[in-house]
């Protein structure tokens, strides 16, 4: 059974940190990127980052670029998200994401909530 589960979320204030792991087990994590997701209250889950499992290339949404910096480890099977200079607006639900055989699997979510 895939599993995703997300750990880290919590409260900060305007610029500070928060670093989020997504555990993943059920499946052969070597072989599959895995993404970071968010969804804000009243707005559509919007993609943040993804690292590949070929060569570990990532991507970034232009908001949280230079902000933000997505890593894995293929020996734990996780993908970690640290994010610094957290602003209001990066309040949301962060969702790790794997496309395993053309389907989505989802954690649970961590909430990340940011004060001005």
């Amino acid at each position: 059974e895939v599993q995703l589960v997300e750990s880290g979320g919590g409260l900060v204030q305007a610029g500070g940190s928060l670093r989020l792991s997504c555990a993943a087990s059920g499946f052969r994590f070597d072989d599959y990127a895995i993404g970071w997701f968010r969804q804000a209250p009243g707005k559509e889950r919007e993609g943040v980052s993804c690292i590949s499992n070929v060569d570990g290339s990532t991507y970034y949404a232009d908001s949280v670029k230079g902000r933000f910096t997505i890593s894995r480890d293929n020996a734990k099977n996780t993908v970690d998200l640290q994010m610094n200079s957290l602003k209001p607006e990066d309040t949301a639900v962060y969702y790790c994401n794997a496309n395993i055989q053309a389907y989505n699997y989802w954690g649970q979510g961590t909430q990340v909530t940011v004060s001005s």
